[in-house]
Order: structure tokens, then sequence, then C-alpha cells
């Protein structure tokens, strides 16, 4: 049995590998396996304190008071956090919070609303 992966247009499990292209018989589609397997790359999931996934956009809320370094204030519990960005590293969530400014924040420190 072949290991060719279904036909991403209409599922058909008939392709067929001409050359470096995966071709579809039923409805002629032709698409290249690096592109399969682009799109099958996992993509990082950040989760908030309660296990649910965040997104680009959501808003969120701060579940503990947080020190804010380099500034003798803090961040306190149930402050509301909205159109937070997702980037990579340890602070995985970058947001505006009105009074204080632009800030990365942990997800393990939020709730999503």
């Amino acid at each position: 049995m072949s290991a060719l992966p279904n036909c991403p247009k209409c599922n058909s499990e008939y392709t067929y590998e001409d050359g470096s292209l995966l071709i579809c018989p039923e409805c002629a589609h032709e698409w290249s396996l690096e592109a399969e397997n682009e799109t099958n790359i996992d993509q990082k999931i950040v989760k908030d304190a309660n296990g649910n996934v965040l997104n680009d956009g959501d808003s969120v809320t701060v579940i503990k008071d947080l020190k804010v370094k380099g500034s003798s204030s803090t961040l306190k519990i149930g402050t509301k956090v909205k159109s937070i960005r997702l980037v990579d590293g340890d602070h995985n969530i970058d947001c505006k919070i009105d009074g204080f400014g632009a800030m990365k924040l942990k997800s393990e420190f939020v709730k999503k609303i």
C-alpha cells in the first residue's frame, strides 16, 4: 500500500508521485511534497494557566500580582489585557497594558477571558 498523503483538495486516496510532485487523478490537483511537509510542521501552542489555547488578539486577565522589573510598581491581580500577540521566548505574550505601556508576560500568569 502507498504511504502517500490523500489529496488536500478532494481527499482522494489515489494520489501518485511524478518526480517531485504529487498528483490526484480524480481532480487533477498537483502539489509538492515539500509544501505538504511545511504545512504539517508543528506550531508552538501557547496555553494559559487553565490550559486554554491562546491566539493572537485574545484578551486575558492577570491571575497574580506581578512585580515589574525596573519599576517600583506591581501589576495587580485581575488586570485585563486586550489584543495580545504571541511571540517566541520565555515571556511569550507581548502586549500593551493601560497605565504600564508595552510589556511581555509569561502565559502561565494569565487566563483567557
